[in-house]
């Protein structure tokens, strides 16, 4: 709790502009936000591409802050601040750009980060700091900001609206059978896995008898990745990079038998709808990054290579202690990833295809 919390609240408004997983990691604790204060108002400002993705949350007030304008999206800030004066300000990003806009939103109590986690000067735009810090993991930390405020701790949940649209969609482009998802790129090129082993893996999927499908965006370089795969796939392949609305992705990665991506967005979206993820991690600490849901089924280079460059116990490494280098995912072997995907079959009970794909001989 704060030092000083604030007594039954009637306004909040919650600054967390991106990205999609963080965003996703939010949600939870936004919804309890919701169940403990029903009366509230809630206004959430938030980046243009994350909107499209949870903006129809009910009950929630979406503020568009689009990047992409430079300076004119903090006078599209200050004037959509205009006459509002909000109870709580729960700051729940440190990037420099957030920090600033903390400025143009009037609220009585800002509440930050911890002290110690603070950088960008996050400490100068609020006026409390998180007193009791218990999370980790990204989402735990956003689950300390409504603990602050008397929200009682439980088990998180998400409730993100798909709409018809998405729904009939699905109905004519994803397939009858089980199928798993491959989403292999992430939004740094060095965090993606090789094209010739995320191959290796759709193979050994087919081999179990799951059809395969690949997700990714509309941007040149995940289509391109994508299609490489489902080129050098020995079975047929459904390739979906760029194909598909945040909506329709969500709806994909919901009715996954598994999913398996490196630390990106979709990863953390299936993590929403409670499908399985293995995650591929090799530059930041899945402990704080991965799968929430799905920590025991993380393929995992980030512990063995951060714990020999700091010479440290894993328990010690430093919150947020990224590694560089563009070969470190190359520490993922394919055979390890093999096996977390019949793990995880057997753990979740996922559903077994009746019979062996029909392009499998």
């Amino acid at each position: 709790m704060l030092t000083t919390p604030p007594e039954q609240p009637q306004s909040f408004c919650i600054l967390r502009l991106s990205a999609i997983g963080d965003v996703c990691h939010a949600v939870s604790s936004v919804q309890a936000l919701q169940r403990t204060y029903p009366e509230a108002k809630i206004t959430w400002i938030i980046g243009k591409i994350e909107q499209k993705l949870i903006g129809d949350l009910p009950g929630i007030e979406f503020i568009v802050f689009d990047k992409s304008l430079g300076w004119k999206a903090y006078q599209q800030l200050r004037a959509d601040m205009k006459g509002r004066q909000f109870d709580v300000l729960l700051h729940m990003q440190l990037a420099f750009r957030a920090n600033l806009a903390a400025f143009f939103i009037p609220a009585k109590t800002k509440i930050g980060f911890a002290k110690e986690r603070c950088k960008e000067l996050h400490s100068l735009c609020v006026n409390e700091h998180i007193s009791d810090s218990r999370g980790y993991h990204v989402l735990d930390g956003f689950r300390d900001f409504v603990r602050a405020v008397g929200v009682e701790e439980a088990l998180p949940t998400w409730d993100i609206p798909i709409p018809h649209e998405a729904k009939a969609w699905a109905t004519n482009f994803l397939p009858k059978e089980p199928f798993i998802v491959i989403s292999p790129a992430a939004s740094k090129v060095e965090r993606n896995w090789s094209t010739e082993r995320y191959t290796a893996i759709s193979d050994f999927c087919h081999q179990l008898g799951y059809q395969v499908l690949l997700t990714g965006g509309p941007t040149s370089f995940e289509k391109q990745l994508c299609a490489e795969i489902s080129t050098a796939s020995r079975a047929y392949t459904i390739n979906l990079a760029g194909q598909t609305d945040l909506k329709q992705l969500l709806l994909t990665l919901q009715k996954a038998q598994l999913v398996i991506a490196p630390d990106s967005g979709p990863a953390h979206m299936a993590v929403t709808q409670n499908t399985p993820v293995i995650g591929l991690y090799a530059h930041s600490n899945p402990k704080r990054t991965g799968p929430y849901l799905y920590q025991r089924f993380i393929a995992d280079a980030y512990t063995p290579l951060a714990c020999k460059e700091l010479q440290l116990e894993p328990d010690k490494i430093p919150w947020g202690y990224r590694l560089k280098g563009h070969d470190l995912m190359n520490h993922i072997k394919v055979e390890q990833v093999q096996e977390l995907i019949v793990q995880a079959i057997d753990f979740y009970g996922l559903e077994q295809p009746l019979s062996e794909s029909p392009n499998e001989s």
